[in-house]
């Protein structure tokens, strides 16, 4: 498939929507910058995000954080649950998120923050022997009994640093960039979550070279 094709716009109106993908608009006020229907700013939308799932699936097949990771998991979905609430909450999809300080970063979606789910993940992307930054949820408590260096906060003890720079500062980070991210497009179906995620993560670890990179996958689909 030829992903730049421009058929039916011109060369100027394919870049505005470009670099408005580039940018993070969405298709909407993509196709309202750019003069073209949504439903145009929509297809290609569709064919950027499909090049970028792909190579972030391939990247992820390949990674291996090394060492100075910080670990932490998430939750996305309805704000207000009656009943159980973060790590115990229904209806929330939980997500893995490990961040390689001042480098790269590795989600996956989980059924639970439970030690079984969480450690086969970890032990694929970060080598025994690393240092690895957590809060005090208890399943990381596994970590030390796999040969890791654990560092933890206490969050339930307003601990949120330490001096010798034990704190998951980085990936609250971006967990707060990603939630404001996906608020942008006012709810994403179930379906879709995986995707909008997926493509979030491949944004951040191409933050530098975001545009350029893009473009080579482009050329080469």
């Amino acid at each position: 498939m030829k992903v730049h094709n421009r058929r039916r716009i011109s060369r100027q109106k394919y870049t505005v929507i470009f670099k408005s993908f580039v940018t993070d608009i969405t298709a909407l006020n993509a196709a309202e910058i750019a003069g073209v229907n949504r439903k145009t700013a929509d297809r290609y939308f569709k064919i950027f995000r499909k090049v970028i799932i792909k190579d972030a699936l391939k990247e992820r097949s390949l990674v291996d954080l090394g060492n100075g990771v910080e670990i932490d998991e998430s939750y996305f979905g309805p704000k207000r649950i009656r009943g159980k609430r973060e790590r115990g909450a229904s209806k929330k999809i939980v997500v893995l998120g490990l961040l390689k300080r001042k480098g790269y970063v590795f989600t996956r979606i989980i059924k639970s923050a439970e030690r079984k789910e969480i450690m086969p993940i970890i032990r694929k992307v970060v080598s025994s022997g690393s240092d690895i930054y957590s809060d005090g949820w208890r399943s990381y408590d596994a970590l030390a009994v796999y040969g890791y260096n654990h560092k933890k906060v206490r969050h339930s003890e307003n601990e949120f640093a330490r001096e010798d720079g034990t704190h998951i500062n980085g990936v609250e980070s971006y967990w707060s960039w990603v939630k404001r991210r996906l608020n942008k497009f006012n709810g994403i179906p179930k379906r879709l979550f995986a995707s909008y995620l997926l493509e979030s993560e491949w944004r951040f670890n191409h933050r530098n070279t975001f545009s350029r990179d893009l473009k080579g996958l482009l050329r080469a689909s």
